[in-house]
């Protein structure tokens, strides 16, 4: 089924096209009509089912532009998951000048509060910022149509319920609630019942079946060794090993990078800025292997990984389900290895059972030697479906703002007055204290950047440059 079977706005089916999205994921054909027929639903889908469109598209579709208050409101766990939901919305939307704004902590509130104060047409934010600015009433909240919760069961395990609940009282009641998880336990039904009405559910169940998994039984002190000979035997472009904390991921970090082998790491230890770099790198097949925890992992959103290998069996069967689903994304193949030792059989024999998987520990014969080139980098890089989009789109910087009493139609005059250049050039606009960005459409940027390098806008001389961000 294809895309424009439920999406009609030719601005946002532009953007898919541009990012070679064609046909609809299950969890999509599902989820699509029922937000626009505004109804409240409860979607059940793995990581990499395309679910994060499965929400936005509908959103995007019923948008009011010209509206300055958020319209939809998103809710996710994590800062990284945050930044992801985001960067799809400002991908799908950009076409139509859908202007989000991104709330988390550890990120000046101020600066958040000056965006939140222009046009923002949708907010993506963690529960315990937000509710930060809802008591400080920096925005307007009662026209916000949709509330989305993404990924609700990690929210609920980071102790997000009484957060979320408060977050609604400032919410009208007439809006459209979608809850999303990957599991439906005690606590999401629960949460079900404080905020939907009448929810219909989605359910998409199917991802595991098209994930190869395998297990091999290993002594602890084996598990190094047994990594290499795994990593030699399938020479994956992209694969991410999984321990279950931040001292593991070093050790197998030095253990890997001290034998040259292709590799990084992410883990909570390390700064936000730090773990989305590498998160960003390994996305474009830059390094071949990413060492990882579980919580760090979040938000990663990658088309291709081709094998995930569990260096310590996952503590629950849930957590190991999110680790799989790294791989087989969308309609991918995916493979997925975990090594159990004798003091985590009871942790595997758990997932088995309920994968209703035959109990099947593999066995290696090591070697003493291993020829790991193989595992240099990666001489492709991996595909980037944003490349065409953002080749068609040139974000601006100017060095003056508000304080110069700059206003965004000041902006739209200098570009419009410019031959070649028509409104719908003209993207995304963002007003600043001191400086104001704005988002050339439709590969034009270079002849407005050269224009306005030698123009004055509302009788002030500026600088134009192209945006390092």
């Amino acid at each position: 089924m294809k895309f424009n079977t439920f999406i009609h706005d030719v601005r946002i089916l532009k953007a898919l096209y541009a990012l070679g999205f064609h046909d609809l994921t299950s969890v999509q054909q599902n989820t699509i009509p029922v937000l626009l027929d505004n109804k409240d639903c409860i979607v059940q889908s793995k990581t990499g089912s395309g679910k994060t469109a499965a929400y936005a598209l509908p959103i995007l579709e019923k948008i009011i532009i010209d509206q300055k208050e958020p319209q939809a409101l998103i809710l996710a766990p994590t800062r990284e998951l945050v930044l992801q939901i985001q960067e799809a919305f400002d991908h799908l939307g950009v076409y139509k000048k859908i202007k989000t704004v991104a709330v988390f902590g550890k990120q000046p509130f101020a600066f958040q509060k000056e965006d939140l104060s222009q046009r923002c047409h949708v907010i993506i934010a963690t529960p315990g910022r937000l509710l930060e600015h809802l008591k400080e009433h920096t925005f307007d909240s009662t026209k916000i149509q949709y509330l989305i919760l993404d990924e609700a069961d990690e929210m609920l395990g980071l102790n997000f319920y009484q957060d979320i609940l408060q977050i609604i009282e400032y919410l009208s009641d007439s809006r459209i609630n979608c809850l999303l998880s990957a599991t439906i336990n005690d606590s999401i039904e629960s949460l079900s019942k404080d905020i939907l009405n009448n929810p219909v559910w989605i359910i998409n169940n199917d991802q595991a079946d098209q994930i190869d998994q395998s297990f091999y039984y290993t002594k602890m002190e084996e598990k190094v060794s047994y990594l290499l000979h795994l990593l030699v035997k399938e020479k994956p472009e992209s694969c991410i090993v999984f321990a279950n904390t931040r001292q593991m991921v070093d050790e197998i970090y030095e253990q890997l990078q001290s034998r040259q082998i292709s590799v990084n790491k992410i883990h909570g230890g390390m700064l936000q800025e730090d773990r989305l770099r590498q998160m960003n790198a390994f996305k474009q097949g830059e390094f071949r292997i990413l060492v990882s925890t579980d919580v760090a992992a979040r938000g990663i959103d990658i088309q291709k990984v081709d094998l995930i290998i569990n260096y310590e069996v996952p503590n629950t069967f849930w957590i190991y389900i999110h680790r799989i689903g790294r791989s087989g994304r969308m309609k991918n193949k995916g493979k997925a290895i975990t090594l159990v030792s004798d003091q985590e059989k009871e942790k595997y024999l758990e997932i088995i059972n309920k994968l209703n998987l035959p109990e099947d520990l593999k066995t290696i014969e090591l070697q003493n030697e291993y020829d790991l080139s193989c595992l240099s980098k990666p001489e492709r890089q991996l595909e980037d479906k944003t490349k065409k989009l953002r080749k068609d789109i040139t974000k601006l910087y100017i060095n003056a703002g508000k304080s110069k009493k700059i206003r965004a139609k000041d902006l739209v005059g200098a570009i419009m007055s410019i031959d070649e250049i028509e409104f719908d050039d003209i993207g995304v606009i963002q007003i600043q204290e001191h400086q104001s960005y704005v988002d050339i459409l439709n590969g034009k940027g270079k002849i407005v950047l050269e224009v306005l390098q030698n123009r004055k806008i509302k009788n002030k001389s500026v600088r134009v440059e192209v945006a390092n961000h």
